[in-house]
């Protein structure tokens, strides 16, 4: 049976688009902050064009979902409010251990570990997400969000000198990777939501996101 690629399907795929946009762009806020001044403000304005250009590309796809017809979304294969409901769950799972974590790194005195631990429970979160919207990509997603502040951390010193500038490496290295991840997840679905209006070829996206 072939799918009629709909309106919710293109709504459905600018909604990932847009949300690893913004947050891509929130890490890379975060790294360039670790650089402490080591190449601003070119590096910001790079980090702002790249995530200005994804949210453009996500909101395409809203605009070009306008001209096609209304239908059940390719991923609603569970309950629409089902799947929201676990949705909500999920991410307030994900906001109240980024709290407890911010409360007991501060408690033990040991506040550079806060973007470590933070970037670790942001890729957790992936994966149960990734199931739920049945997106294969997220599980690579949420397992390098999980990797790269592990390795920071056990093979990275805190802060480097660089240039005369002393940088908080924890905070570049793990805030800068996790923009990069989360904005090449957003480029992966955004190639996903061209696929469903036939502008990329099928495999290009096909093994990230089924």
């Amino acid at each position: 049976m072939v799918h009629t690629v709909t309106k919710g399907d293109l709504r459905g795929t600018a909604s990932g688009v847009l949300f690893m946009a913004v947050f891509g762009t929130l890490w890379s806020y975060t790294g360039v902050m670790g650089l402490q001044g080591w190449g601003s403000p070119w590096l910001l304005i790079v980090a702002l064009a790249v995530g200005l250009a994804l949210v453009i590309g996500g909101f395409s796809l809203i605009s070009a979902s306008k001209g096609y017809p209304k239908g059940t979304s390719i991923h609603s294969g569970n309950d629409g409010r089902k799947m929201r409901k676990w949705f909500n769950i999920i991410f307030a799972g994900e906001g109240i251990a980024i709290g407890i974590a911010i409360a007991v790194c501060n408690a033990v005195g040991h506040t550079e570990n806060i973007q470590i631990v933070i970037a670790i429970i942001v890729g957790l979160h992936f994966l149960p997400l990734a199931r739920l919207f049945r997106v294969k990509i997220y599980y690579y997603t949420g397992i390098l969000l999980c990797v790269v502040p592990v390795v920071t951390w056990l093979f990275i010193p805190e802060t480097l000198m660089v240039s005369g500038h002393e940088l908080n490496t924890y905070m570049s290295v793990v805030g800068l990777a996790s923009a990069l991840i989360l904005w090449v997840t957003s480029l992966a679905i955004w190639m996903t939501g061209k696929r469903l209006m036939g502008l990329v070829p099928d495999q290009l996206t096909d093994d990230l996101t089924r």
